[in-house]
């Protein structure tokens, strides 16, 4: 895929709407914008928040990112939870409620590899309804044995669509090649995933030339994936392993307003909002375009249940020192959360809002129920 559909000379009417919509705006302007992006969203999604938790596999990874707690070169405590171990941490989830869960794993090619992710996926498809996955991009016919495996969702975040960023944040790995990167989503849905997450890292480039630059994409990915479901999401940078600071920083009223933003110029894409953000500030947001949320969340493997604690070892620029100390509580995280709400305390506080939160959306048994008649489609 070309990167020109990120500086194309003349965007289309919905783009340059989302540049102007990105201006500065006075309280009153974005009280507006505020109101149209809420009744917009209940158009297109009514009253409902889509809720999902992120199980993290694996924090081993072979790619050096400045900004991330999982990097190459950082001295933490790493573990890969074996299918047993996955199974445990995903049926605890269950008994939470969830019935969405995102699979998460850092690049590593010597654990994350050999059929991992695809045992993994066929250990859980029988008791989690939507299965999605956020690790290293892959070709096609990867994503198709994933797919084939029970796997319906694929997350993958550009990170950065600067260029020049791009190449200063990532400096080892294959994670440096921008373009196969880019590149992912639109072999994911050749692949044959039906929902498709894409998302930029707010923090590392200036936020108004970042989101254009995901408007862009995204409206590119609507065109030529026009079967898949399309969510976005916006994750603000938080404290990690390595302790990087962001470059420029995003206000919450800049978020909001990037929010509404996206909610206005693209009414039927799906917004996720994850635990990153504060409690206060998800609450407000809940009316004003979010669509699905994460709950309880825990960005280490084994982080629910204590689960692979007798594998932990310290690894140091790629390599695995020693075991972990007795005493180690557990593996290293991608980054710190900010809301610490369980399941049932952030669900609680959706309905007192007057919405409904929804933890199954989805089920396989919709693509294998037998096709109706010509007769019995004619009546219905």
């Amino acid at each position: 895929m070309s990167s020109a559909i990120f500086h194309s000379p003349a965007p289309s009417p919905a783009l340059r709407r989302f540049a102007a919509l990105l201006e500065p705006k006075t309280d009153a302007q974005l009280g507006a914008l505020a109101r149209e992006s809420a009744a917009l969203t209940q158009q297109h999604f009514g009253r409902t928040i889509r809720l999902f938790a992120p199980l993290y596999l694996s924090n081993e990874c072979i790619n050096n990112c400045a900004y991330c707690g999982f990097s190459r070169d950082n001295a933490i405590l790493r573990v890969t939870l074996d299918v047993e171990s996955v199974v445990k941490e995903a049926r605890h989830l269950a008994g939470e409620g969830f019935r969405n869960i995102l699979l998460v794993a850092g690049e590593h090619p010597k654990f994350v590899s050999n059929g991992y992710l695809e045992r993994c996926v066929r250990a859980l498809v029988a008791e989690i309804p939507s299965i999605s996955l956020e690790v290293a991009p892959m070709e096609t016919p990867e994503y198709a044995t994933l797919v084939a495996a029970g796997a319906e969702g694929l997350i993958v975040y550009q990170e950065t669509y600067d260029r020049e960023i791009y190449a200063a944040m990532h400096t080892a790995g294959p994670k440096k090649d921008y373009d196969w990167r880019v590149a992912c989503p639109e072999r994911a849905y050749a692949g044959g995933f039906r929902r498709i997450g894409v998302g930029a890292l707010l923090g590392l480039a200036e936020w108004r030339t970042e989101a254009q630059a995901l408007a862009a994409h995204l409206a590119h990915l609507l065109r030529a994936c026009w079967r898949a479901q399309f969510t976005v999401s916006l994750p603000r940078l938080r404290p990690c392993a390595g302790e990087f600071a962001p470059r420029h920083v995003v206000s919450d009223r800049e978020f909001i307003q990037l929010i509404c933003a996206l909610r206005i110029c693209f009414p039927q894409v799906g917004i996720v909002l994850s635990t990153r953000e504060p409690a206060g500030l998800r609450d407000a947001l809940l009316p004003l375009g979010v669509t699905t949320m994460s709950a309880g969340s825990h960005t280490e493997p084994g982080g629910y249940t204590g689960q692979g604690r007798e594998d932990l070892h310290l690894t140091v620029r790629g390599k695995a020192l020693a075991p972990a100390d007795s005493d180690a509580e557990g593996a290293t995280g991608q980054f710190e959360i900010s809301d610490v709400r369980t399941p049932k305390e952030v669900a609680e506080v959706i309905r007192a809002q007057g919405f409904e939160p929804v933890w199954k959306d989805w089920d396989r048994a919709i693509l294998d129920a037998p096709t109706p008649s010509p007769v019995i489609a004619a009546v219905a």
